[in-house]
């Protein structure tokens, strides 16, 4: 999907951007120039970088924490700060 129409930008090239080790979303718009020029796309765009970011550093937004006292564990939801 095109998410940059300015720029011509695709979801496949953000993920693609994170591949090749972008972590930063200011950089990825150096790279890329997405989101640099009307801005309409900035909320798509900031998702996708974000998913594709989470998903190579393994975390799915939960975690997983142990209860003091106890074996019993308990999935805990964190938000983003």
């Amino acid at each position: 999907m095109i998410v940059c129409l300015c720029h011509r930008v695709s979801d496949r090239d953000i993920r693609h951007a994170v591949d090749a080790g972008i972590r930063n979303f200011e950089l990825l718009q150096d790279e890329t120039r997405v989101a640099s020029a009307c801005g309409c796309c900035h909320d798509c765009a900031r998702e996708v970088f974000d998913v594709a970011v989470g998903s190579k550093q393994g975390c799915p937004g939960l975690c997983h924490v142990d209860v003091a006292g106890g074996s019993e564990r308990k999935v805990v939801p964190l938000s983003l700060a």
